[in-house]
């Protein structure tokens, strides 16, 4: 939820910035709608990013455990050969 709100907190601070660049009222009554859009796409933005950062965590895990058990398969294997040459 942190990077939604980090996003639309972006998404305004562009407006303002782009006003500011323009020399342009921050309040004036017709523009006022685009604060709204702007911290809606900077949301969306934001939304996405979560989905994403949550997919790659989810790739890392299974790549993980795919890992650690390739790990063990091989230990076992090697703990198994081992008493072979000894016996």
């Amino acid at each position: 939820m942190h990077k939604v709100l980090f996003w639309s907190g972006f998404g305004l601070a562009v407006r303002l910035w782009q006003l500011g660049l323009e020399m342009r009222p921050f309040f004036a009554r017709d523009t006022l709608w685009t604060y709204p859009a702007f911290a809606a796409v900077g949301g969306s933005f934001g939304y996405w990013l979560m989905g994403v950062e949550r997919r790659q965590y989810q790739t890392l895990a299974d790549r993980r455990d795919r890992l650690l058990e390739k790990r063990k398969r091989r230990a076992e294997r090697e703990e198994g050969a081992g008493e072979e040459v000894v016996a």
